[in-house]
């Protein structure tokens, strides 16, 4: 008998601990702006892989520590980890069946648009630090290391039979 009962919550927190961890890491200025967006990256994978486990409330939560954890204008990160996961919601049957190519391309402009949005929040508030067109090396980045991030939490998935 199969037991389908949700399992491994400690071990999806633990990947979004870790994601904060990349987050944070000191980088020099020069490169500072190619981060990739390591916990919205994470967040996506989860609500692709357990659609019916993490959705929106999760991304709001995860935005919130990251509005924390950034020292940023409050909520506006969790404002646009939502959306992101809200897109992800709406769209996971079709990108699980999407070519490597296509998912980085859904990536990069779900980046885009959770940053832009961050940006815009921001700016309403008088609080930019940075010039708009460094979403979109942030944005490449993170559609880059889509493939990578996927294949090491599906290995994590898998190890830890997270379901």
């Amino acid at each position: 008998m199969r037991d389908d009962r949700p399992a491994g919550s400690g071990v999806i927190i633990v990947t979004l601990l870790l994601a904060a961890l990349l987050e944070v890491v000191p980088l020099p200025e020069a490169i500072n702006w190619v981060r990739p967006e390591w916990m919205l990256l994470v967040l996506v994978y989860w609500v692709l892989s357990l659609p019916r486990r993490v959705g929106v409330l999760w991304g709001f939560f995860v935005g919130l520590y990251m509005d924390v954890l950034s020292g940023s204008t409050l909520g506006q990160w969790g404002l646009g980890f939502s959306l992101g996961a809200y897109i992800m919601l709406l769209a996971y049957k079709r990108m699980r069946v999407f070519t490597v190519l296509q998912q980085c391309a859904v990536v990069f402009l779900l980046v885009g648009s959770v940053s832009l949005l961050a940006y815009l929040v921001q700016e309403s508030v008088g609080r930019t630090l940075y010039p708009p067109y460094t979403i979109l090396y942030s944005s490449l980045a993170s559609a880059v290391a889509w493939r990578p991030v996927c294949a090491l939490l599906r290995w994590v998935q898998l190890r830890f039979i997270v379901r």
